[in-house]
C-alpha cells in the first residue's frame, strides 16, 4: 500500500507542479489531525491537499478553507454540511463521496477552520476532454445521467450540473462532484442559486425543483460539451426566464453528431419544463439506444 501510496504521489508531483515557483502553497504538516501529502489544487477562497490519518495509508482529498464572519462565507459552511447531508443517503459510484465536515476555530482567532474531507478522485474536470470523440463522450453523459437518476431516486436533484462538475479519471471512470447545491425534489430555493449557461427556468424564478431540473441543466452540459456553446437560459444577460429558448439543434452546429442525440438534447432544454423528458431515467435510456445505434452504424 505504502508503494502504491508513493507512485500516485508521483504522478501528482508531476501534474499540479507550478509553471511559476513563486506560486507554490506553504503546505501545512497537519490540518485538523489529517497527515499533508501534498497539494493538489487550489480554489476560489480553498486549498485542496492529498491526506492521510497519521495511523493509516488510505488517502483522501481535504478541501481546507479559512472563514471569515460574512454571509457569504455562512454559505461556503452551509454547502459543506449540506454536501455531507446529501451524500451520505447516495451509493452511486459515479458520484464522488464527500466523508465530513470539520469546524474549528482556535482560540483567540478570529476565523474559522473548515475542512472537507472527500474522496480522492485522480481526474481532470470534464471540459477539458471538450476535442474528445463523440463516442467518448456519449459513454461519459451516460455515466453522469444514470448519477443524476440515482440522486434523484434519493429524493434529490443536483441542481448545478455543469462541464465542470464532472471528474474523469485515465481509465475512463466518472465522478460527478460538488454537491453543495443539492436540493430536496418538490421544494423551491430560498434564493436564485445556478451557473449561467445551464441554470433551468424554474431555477430562476425560484420555483420548486424536480427531476425535469436535472434534465436541463444535464442537457445544457452536453450541448456545451458538443458545440462549445451555452444555451440560452433564463439567467443569461440577466433578462429573467422569459429569455430562456431552446438553442440551435447540435447536429446543425458540428458535423458528426447524431440527430437522434440532438433531438435527445431540445428536449432536454426546452423552456417549459412539462415539454421536456420526464425524469433522467427516460435520458440514460435514451442514451444507451443511441450509443448502441452509432456503435452498429459505424462498425457497419
Amino acid at each position: 500500500m505504502l508503494c502504491r501510496m508513493s507512485q500516485f504521489l508521483a504522478v501528482w508531483e508531476e501534474r499540479v507542479r507550478p509553471l511559476n515557483p513563486l506560486l507554490t502553497v506553504k503546505q501545512p504538516d497537519y490540518i485538523q489531525g489529517y497527515r499533508v501529502l501534498k497539494h493538489i489544487g487550489s480554489g476560489a477562497a480553498s486549498e485542496i491537499y492529498c491526506v492521510c490519518k497519521p495511523d493509516s495509508s488510505e488517502i483522501f482529498a481535504l478541501k481546507h478553507v479559512l472563514l471569515e464572519e460574512s454571509d457569504k462565507d455562512d454559505r461556503f459552511l452551509v454547502q459543506a454540511e449540506n454536501e455531507v447531508k446529501v451524500s451520505k443517503k447516495l451509493t452511486h459510484p459515479a458520484i464522488r463521496r464527500i466523508l465530513s465536515v470539520e469546524k474549528v476555530r482556535p482560540k483567540g482567532w478570529t476565523r474559522t477552520e473548515v475542512a472537507v474531507l472527500m474522496e480522492l478522485v485522480d481526474g481532470q474536470s470534464m471540459d477539458k476532454l471538450v476535442d474528445s470523440d463523440v463516442l467518448s463522450k456519449m459513454q461519459i453523459f451516460r455515466e453522469v445521467a444514470d448519477a443524476l437518476a440515482h440522486m434523484n431516486d434519493k429524493g434529490f436533484v443536483h441542481a448545478d450540473m455543469k462541464p465542470t462538475n464532472v471528474l474523469v479519471t485515465e481509465t475512463g471512470k466518472v465522478k460527478v462532484i460538488d454537491l453543495g447545491q443539492a436540493h430536496p425534489i418538490g421544494k423551491p430555493k430560498e434564493r436564485i442559486q445556478g451557473t449561467p449557461g445551464y441554470i433551468a427556468p424554474e431555477q430562476a424564478e425560484l420555483e420548486p425543483l424536480t427531476e425535469r431540473t436535472d434534465v436541463y441543466n444535464f442537457g445544457a452540459t452536453m450541448y456545451w460539451m458538443l458545440t462549445r456553446k451555452e444555451v440560452p437560459t433564463a439567467a443569461a444577460g440577466g433578462r429573467g426566464a422569459q429569455s430562456a429558448s431552446v438553442p440551435a439543434p447540435a447536429h446543425t452546429l458540428v458535423r458528426g453528431i447524431p440527430t437522434e442525440l440532438s433531438e435527445l438534447i431540445s428536449v432536454s432544454v426546452d423552456p417549459n419544463q412539462y415539454a421536456r423528458w420526464k425524469n433522467m431515467h427516460t435520458v440514460v435510456r435514451k442514451l444507451d439506444r443511441i450509443i448502441e445505434e452509432f456503435q452498429q452504424k459505424r462498425a457497419g
